[in-house]
């Protein structure tokens, strides 16, 4: 067929095709970029790189991160109670006193504190990593915390952490520690 020969509704309904297509082409981009975007934002920068490197590759990981969020959704995590709020804030006091006279074991209790806190607000705490990852859903700010108060905590149980190591820890278990116990209001102003 000769472009010459070609009627005008030929060429419209090419021209009308390769339209839709573009189109299409840059509605799934603009998904796309919308997509990483929420999840960047949601999941903060570090979790996000750190789930692309982990993951093989950006589609992967969103899909995985996509994954977490659906998760935690079911779990129907809950506020804590004023009671419970009260007791976990005397607990950590305790914990924190603790540290002068047994640094290692202030770290380990406060390690242990976390998990309760987790536990009764509906957090599933067997496995660290999956506890990271439930907690990266609503507080990827201080997710980066947590893992490195872990670290330190694991060198403590290998008798390699610092005096210094341990005091790390006990201040990034304090920052998670603080966002999980905060008044439901708190939380959500912060969270804005």
């Amino acid at each position: 067929m000769n472009l010459t020969d070609a009627s005008t509704t030929q060429i419209s309904i090419v021209v009308a095709v390769a339209v839709i297509a573009v189109i299409g082409i840059l509605a799934w981009f603009f998904n796309r970029k919308r997509r990483t975007e929420r999840l960047r934002t949601q999941f903060g920068s570090a979790e996000y790189a750190r789930a692309v490197k982990e993951g093989g590759g950006q589609r992967k990981a969103e899909a995985v991160l996509d994954e977490r969020a659906d998760r935690v959704e079911a779990l129907h995590i809950r506020e804590l109670a004023q009671g419970d709020r009260t007791r976990f804030v005397d607990s950590w006091a305790k914990v924190q006193a603790r540290f002068v006279d047994s640094p290692g074991g202030a770290v380990t209790d406060a390690d242990q504190l976390l998990g309760d806190v987790m536990s009764t607000r509906c957090y599933p705490v067997g496995d660290f990593e999956q506890r990271a990852a439930d907690i990266s859903v609503d507080h990827p700010l201080v997710l980066e915390n947590y893992r490195a108060g872990h670290r330190s905590a694991l060198l403590q149980t290998q008798g390699k952490a610092s005096t210094e190591d341990l005091r790390q820890a006990m201040i990034h278990y304090r920052t998670l520690f603080e966002e999980l116990v905060a008044e439901p209001e708190m939380a959500r102003a912060k969270g804005a």
